[in-house]
C-alpha cells in the first residue's frame, strides 16, 4: 500500500525531510575536504612566504602572502556555508516533529533566509537551488527570485587582503620582514640564482595550487 501511495502521490513529507538532510550532509562532507586541501596548501604557502621574505625577496613574498590572506577568508567563509548548512539540517528536524503533529511540512522564512545565502556560494550553488524548488514545491518556501552573484564580496576581499598582507608578512618572519629588506649588491653566483629560479617555481605552483582551491 505504502509503495503504491509513493507512486501515485510521490514521496512523503518525512522521505522528502530525510533525502534532503541527506544532501546537506553530503555537502557538508565536501566543505570540511576542501577545508581540509585549503589548509594543506596555505601552510606550505606560509612557509614559503617566510623563506622568500627572509632571503628579502619582498616582492613574491609580499605576493604570495596576498594569496595566504585570500585564502584564510575563504577558509571563513567555508566555515560559515558549513554552519548554515548545519543550521538548515536542524531546522528540517523540527519540520520532521511538525509533520507527527499536523500531517504536513510548514512554511520556515529561516530555511528561506539560509538557502538564499548559501545559492551564493559556488561549491554548493546547484545543489542548493535544486532543494530549494523542491522545498518550494512542498510548501516550506516561497519562489525566490533568481539571483546572481555578489561580486562585491570579491572586491571587499582584495581590499582587505590588501590591508592584511604588511601584517601577514610581519607575523611570518617574526617581525623581521624589515631587516630582510636589506638587498645584498654583491652578484649572485650561479648557484645562487639556480635557486631562486626553483624558489620561483615554488612559488608559482603554491600559488597555482591555492588560486585552484580559492576558484572552487
Amino acid at each position: 500500500m505504502q509503495s503504491i501511495n509513493r507512486f501515485l502521490y510521490g514521496p512523503t513529507p518525512e522521505e522528502k525531510v530525510r533525502a534532503w538532510q541527506g544532501k546537506l550532509r553530503a555537502e557538508t562532507r565536501q566543505l570540511d575536504r576542501e577545508m581540509r586541501q585549503l589548509d594543506m596548501a596555505t601552510s606550505k604557502a606560509r612557509q614559503q612566504v617566510k623563506q622568500l621574505a627572509t632571503k628579502g625577496d619582498v616582492k613574491n613574498a609580499r605576493m604570495l602572502a596576498k594569496e595566504v590572506v585570500r585564502s584564510k577568508k575563504q577558509k571563513d567563509r567555508l566555515s560559515v556555508s558549513k554552519a548554515r548548512l548545519g543550521s538548515i539540517g536542524n531546522q528540517l528536524t523540527q519540520q520532521m516533529a511538525m509533520v507527527k503533529v499536523t500531517g504536513s511540512l510548514q512554511k520556515s522564512t529561516e530555511i528561506m533566509k539560509l538557502s538564499n545565502s548559501l545559492i551564493k556560494l559556488p561549491q554548493i550553488s546547484q545543489t542548493m537551488r535544486e532543494m530549494s524548488m523542491e522545498m518550494t514545491k512542498a510548501g516550506i518556501m516561497e519562489e525566490m527570485l533568481e539571483d546572481t552573484l555578489d561580486m562585491e564580496d570579491d572586491e571587499q576581499l582584495e581590499e582587505e587582503a590588501d590591508a592584511e598582507v604588511d601584517k601577514v608578512l610581519y607575523e611570518l618572519t617574526d617581525g623581521k620582514l624589515g631587516e630582510a629588506g636589506a638587498v645584498s649588491t654583491e652578484l649572485p653566483s650561479l648557484q645562487d640564482r639556480l635557486q631562486e629560479e626553483e624558489e620561483e617555481r615554488n612559488m608559482e605552483r603554491y600559488r597555482e595550487q591555492l588560486n585552484g582551491i580559492l576558484s572552487g
